[in-house]
């Protein structure tokens, strides 16, 4: 029979934890920066579009935000494989969203528009998908966690959902680059108020 974990040791089981999504967080960054200074270095050789680069910004800031608040998992009292594999796949679920933002290559002289256009089902897929995991994950933290957050934190990931459904049926430029904006600014805002100090 297995013994109950001493609540000391609640940390250090996380810290376990923490070193994988470290990796992983770190690969998707690291895939970001990457190719953000291909662009940087050969701008002509694959035509930017402004939509594209603040998605990719986008995800450059969530990937942050993440690991600082998967902080709070450290005062999770019990852990299992169930619990270590969920949040190990979400991690894994933001590295290929980054992935889908910046293709490993493209053919000479295409254009990340063309780009961004043609795989936009799969990158509002996964964004859809990523926050409704991401809700799962604030419900394993506990209800004390999750009435900290307020109504708003459910609000917020329904209109990110409903819009990345829309994102994924219309084309228009317009709605494209709205949506793109408001997602980053929002989540600019929502760190800033929320998450500003850890607890």
């Amino acid at each position: 029979m297995q013994e109950a974990a001493d609540p000391a040791s609640h940390a250090s089981l996380y810290i376990h934890v923490r070193i994988l999504l470290g990796m992983i967080v770190g690969l998707g960054l690291t895939h970001l920066l990457r190719h953000t200074a291909r662009i940087v270095e050969r701008p002509r050789a694959h035509p930017v579009y402004g939509v594209h680069l603040v998605w990719a910004t986008f995800m450059f800031v969530y990937l942050l935000h993440f690991w600082w608040w998967e902080f709070s998992l450290s005062h999770q009292a019990h852990w299992n494989f169930n619990l270590y594999l969920y949040v190990t796949l979400y991690a894994l679920l933001l590295y290929l969203l980054c992935a889908l933002v910046f293709p490993e290559s493209l053919p000479e002289g295409a254009g990340y528009r063309d780009y961004y256009y043609g795989r936009k089902h799969w990158f509002f897929g996964l964004l859809a998908l990523m926050f409704v995991v991401d809700a799962g994950d604030t419900l394993i933290k506990g209800s004390a966690y999750v009435q900290q957050l307020g109504a708003e934190y459910w609000v917020r990931n329904t209109v990110y959902i409903a819009g990345s459904v829309a994102a994924i049926v219309t084309r228009n430029p317009r709605f494209h680059g709205a949506f793109a904006v408001a997602a980053l600014l929002y989540e600019l805002s929502w760190i800033w108020r929320r998450y500003e100090n850890l607890a």
